[in-house]
């Protein structure tokens, strides 16, 4: 009767969950986006709902399949593999219909076939080496220290204090703190050992006992069974044809040993125990320096020692354009000298015991096995730093880079790069402005990795967004600016929610949700909702969040009327405004005004700009007009559109004449295209925006040029190329397999459904 009881009212969520698919939001809208936490809360409160779960999400994916309801499929699949890492076991059954459901994937188009060979290679994996997913899960996201998975994750949350009240930031900060409170590296080494043994052993482990007892054992040995465990399971899931027996006898021998090792207990309670997947480990950060990402990176990658962190983390991070970052206290007990080094620290290129030396070199080369001299680094080549950097490319124009190694000339399978052990996912929270912040230190980190490469080969990154907003700015906050009237500050969080219903769903749903449970007045019920729901719902984004939507990043040079003021450089993903100022404070006012009520307002200007055809050619035109100013919006109105395009609006003022004088009217022409030169042919001037930030506010500007923001590795190449290459600027050598284009990627769900 209560199982019955439990299918019913699990199928009851389920089904409420596709009609919100559908658009048919619940009765309650405090409950939008809170049904797929609800339902996964309902299996952490009992495990055994795991496996009725699991039943109706597989025949509701066999029915959208036959029905040809795709929109249902991802969500669906995405709630099935959530609930697979986090279950303590599932029957071979089960198992086989979710494996042929992912198989059937395969012969749909992106991002359904990715999706699904992503997911079956994780089932095959899960199915020889029982709790293998779950293990490695917790092991990177948690740090742990593993020989046989070496693999670390964070999290950085990165939040605008401009941008956010500081009751939002507090609020983040506390339930980030109280999310990690009893997640302590014991606790989830306890976590794995427990998963481990419930999910290959069944009905043989005597959860209950094993808990109690690992709770009574000192760290040390904790760590001595985690380790068994770990090599136990990774040992069995990167075995080719692994015997599934062998890992439960390996298990179980590490069980008894456990076991043995402590009086039994009680007997146990009846049904399954909760083994909870810890939250990732996450770190809050406001942004308030235009370095702290890259800075943060460099620390997660390599960080500094306890003992000298504190003298010497701004050093270190000042001079690491020009040397490496030392680990340990060495920075802090002894010189660094500049010599460079020609051994390269490789015993086996030492010259042969056999092969004479000159006599003063005999003791040195003898010296040199045991002890290694102070040295710089030696630079790496430009091939070999070209390889780095092209290999951290793995967006849209990335070409392979096989057939390059026969005609660079070099032997590149000599090289062994660096292995990405670090994974950090970077979730920026806030409206398109922070947006913009992002795409500027993406920029810059690549710039710097162009200049010297550290942490390409180090490190994989992941860019999240979390749309907030604390009350919609309607219009510009002068009196001067007032083109556009309306500003949508949630462009990208509109385009990613119709582009994914379930980013829609569970991610923009946060939008105004996050504020209103930070300023909700504290009570014990609120608590308990705030410290597991805006953590839980992230945990899960990050998880899941696997498939990234690439924007263009545009990059603009700017020209003002003080010639000699440099050019500015700078970069935008969203919108760039331009707005004609309303006179020269340079002229005399009365004449000024007479000109703009003869010529009417705005100023005259020209634009260059290279057209987007429906072939997806380019073709350059040239127009003259006068306006009051222009919006280019990078984010199309339609998801079905081509990202890697700007729509330009125009504001034209149209002159005309009657019997009553001479009057204007604007009309708004609509233009795609790739890029553009706008300049004042008068001496007006211009008042520049980018991404919708006032911070980031340009004035006095006579001409400004957009164009897509090359990826600054592909132009150093270019250059190098250039200079010994016969075919003017068309792409030869490693050029060619670089991506032309920077472009963001923001991780979603499904990415763009067609």
């Amino acid at each position: 009767m209560e199982n019955t009881e439990a299918e019913s009212d699990i199928l009851r969520s389920v089904h409420a969950l596709l009609r919100e698919l559908d658009g048919h939001h619940p009765a309650f809208q405090n409950e939008r986006g809170m049904l797929r936490w609800t339902l996964h809360k309902k299996t952490d409160r009992n495990p055994g709902n795991s496996t009725i779960l699991a039943k109706i999400l597989v025949k509701e994916l066999e029915r959208a399949e036959r029905g040809d309801y795709r929109h249902y499929i991802i969500p669906l699949l995405h709630t099935l593999m959530y609930t697979l890492i986090k279950a303590p076991c599932f029957s071979d059954d089960l198992y086989e219909r979710i494996y042929d459901f992912c198989k059937k994937l395969l012969t749909l188009p992106k991002p359904y076939c990715t999706i699904g060979l992503d997911y079956a290679f994780r089932l095959k994996t899960e199915r020889m080496a029982p709790g293998v997913l779950y293990q490695r899960m917790v092991i990177s996201e948690q740090s742990l220290r593993s020989d046989p998975y070496p693999y670390q994750e964070k999290v950085f949350i990165f939040a605008d204090p401009d941008l956010l009240s500081k009751a939002v930031c507090n609020a983040l900060v506390t339930d980030t703190k109280a999310a990690q409170m009893y997640q302590s590296p014991r606790s989830c080494m306890c976590y794995v050992i427990m998963h481990a043994m419930k999910v290959a052993l069944d009905d043989d482990c005597d959860i209950y006992n094993l808990q109690r007892i690992l709770q009574d054992k000192p760290t040390e040995e904790i760590e001595h069974f985690f380790r068994q465990v770990v090599t136990a399971v990774e040992c069995t899931g990167n075995e080719i044809s692994a015997d599934r027996s062998q890992h439960v006898e390996r298990l179980k021998k590490v069980y008894d040993v456990v076991l043995s090792s402590s009086e039994a207990g009680d007997t146990s309670p009846e049904g399954l125990q909760d083994i909870p997947l810890p939250s990732p480990n996450i770190s809050f950060h406001l942004w308030t320096d235009e370095d702290q990402l890259w800075k943060e990176l460099v620390l997660f990658v390599r960080p500094l020692s306890q003992t000298c962190e504190q003298d010497c983390l701004s050093q270190e991070l000042d001079n690491f354009e020009i040397q490496d970052i030392v680990t340990g206290c060495e920075c802090c007990e002894q010189t660094r000298f500049s010599v460079l080094s020609t051994d390269s620290g490789i015993e086996r290129d030492l010259p042969p015991v056999g092969e004479e030396l000159p006599p003063h070199c005999s003791a040195e080369v003898e010296h040199s096995r045991l002890q290694r001299k102070g040295g710089i680094k030696k630079k790496a080549s430009p091939l070999e730093t070209m390889a780095y950097l092209q290999a951290s490319c793995n967006g849209p124009g990335v070409k392979h880079f096989g057939k390059m190694h026969a005609k660079s000339g070099s032997n590149m399978e000599s090289m062994s790069p660096l292995q990405r052990l670090h994974t950090a996912r970077i979730v920026v929270l806030g409206d398109d402005r922070i947006l913009g912040r992002l795409a500027q230190a993406f920029h810059s980190l690549r710039k710097r990795e162009t200049r010297r490469v550290f942490l390409t080969p180090r490190l994989n990154l992941q860019f999240y967004y979390v749309p907030v907003v604390e009350g919609q700015q309607s219009t510009w906050p002068t009196e001067e600016h007032t083109m556009p009237s309306q500003i949508d500050l949630c462009e990208v969080a509109g385009y990613l929610g119709r582009a994914d219903p379930w980013y829609e769903n569970n991610i923009n749903t946060l939008c105004h949700m996050i504020p209103k449970l930070a300023t909700m007045p504290s009570s014990p019920s609120k608590h308990l909702v705030t410290n597991t729901f805006i953590i839980d719902v992230m945990s899960y984004y990050i998880r899941m969040g696997i498939q990234p939507v690439c924007f263009q990043v545009y990059s603009v040079k700017i020209f003002f009327s003080d010639t000699a003021q440099e050019p500015a450089e700078d970069v935008f993903v969203t919108e760039l405004s331009v707005k004609v100022q309303d006179y020269n404070p340079t002229r005399d006012l009365v004449l000024a005004r007479k000109k703009t009520m003869l010529e009417g307002p705005g100023a005259d200007i020209a634009a260059k700009y290279r057209k987007v055809l429906l072939s997806s050619r380019g073709k350059e035109l040239g127009v003259s007009l006068r306006s009051t100013g222009l919006v280019m919006k990078a984010i199309p109105p339609d998801e079905a559109e081509d990202l890697v395009c700007l729509n330009v609006y125009i504001t034209e003022v149209i002159k005309t004449s009657n019997l009553s004088g001479r009057s204007f009217s604007f009309m708004t022409n609509k233009i795609r295209m790739h890029s553009i030169e706008v300049s004042s042919m008068d001496q007006k001037t211009f008042t520049l925006c980018l991404d919708k930030d006032f911070r980031r506010t340009y004035r006095n500007v006579v001409s400004v040029e957009v164009s897509p923001c090359l990826e600054p590795s592909y132009c150093l190449q270019k250059t190098r190329t250039m200079q010994f290459s016969m075919h003017g600027s068309e792409d030869v050598g490693l050029a060619k397999y670089m991506p032309k284009s920077l472009l963001l990627p923001i991780n979603t769900f499904a990415g763009i459904i067609q």
